[in-house]
């Protein structure tokens, strides 16, 4: 699969990242696949390196990801990547037909909701004693797996037969369930979804966290 750039920047895109981050991995996978150049600048987030008055001049929420290009400062994960996708991507990431768009911004709100409150937040318990119950964390992860399952049964992407946004913005931390106790051996067109971007020419997995990967 050729996934080519567009208007390739003058400098390299800086992307400040936590790398046990998946909503920092999401974009640094999306650069990748883009092949466009890329400075990877680490924030302690826990040192709180995200809370000094420098990064919080560049996101206020104090959060990775934030890129810098040029003279653009953005921070949000799917908004970086709908930047992204518009400034240097084509239309296969972003349709423009209305109805496909809606149900790539569907998944973006998934991976927003569903997703960071499901196995994001049960691997934030294992890896960073985050307050969630892990019981409830663990039932939504897998309501929502279910429900990509029966999807992905019909279609190889989350938004039909081509890759867009949607399947960017999910990957991570549904590829890093298993590190919060989630299991994924359940959904195999989940995990046939998974294999296959990890297959994509230009991809870049995401660090495993040293507590969890033995």
């Amino acid at each position: 699969m050729n996934l080519p750039t567009i208007k390739p920047p003058a400098q390299p895109i800086k992307l400040y990242r936590f790398s046990l981050s998946g909503h920092s991995h999401r974009v640094e996978l999306f650069l990748s696949l883009l092949g466009l150049p890329v400075e990877l600048i680490d924030i302690d987030l826990l040192a709180g390196a995200q809370k000094t008055p420098e990064f919080l001049e560049m996101n206020p929420f104090g959060q990775v990801p934030v890129i810098q290009d040029g003279a653009v400062t953005l921070a949000d994960a799917n908004a970086i990547l709908v930047y992204l996708a518009g400034q240097y991507g084509d239309e296969r990431w972003l349709p423009r037909d209305p109805l496909q768009a809606a149900e790539v911004q569907r998944w973006l709100s998934a991976a927003a909701g569903m997703v960071a409150f499901g196995p994001a937040a049960a691997r934030a318990i294992k890896l960073f004693k985050a307050a969630f119950n892990a019981d409830e964390v663990t039932g939504r992860s897998n309501r929502l797996f279910g429900v990509m399952d029966q999807v992905l049964q019909k279609s190889p992407y989350l938004v039909g037969a081509t890759p867009t946004l949607a399947d960017i913005a999910n990957y991570s931390y549904i590829a890093h369930a298993p590190e919060g106790g989630v299991s994924l051996t359940p959904y195999p067109h989940l995990r046939a979804w998974l294999a296959s971007i990890e297959a994509w020419p230009g991809f870049v997995p995401m660090l495993k966290s040293p507590a969890t990967a033995s």
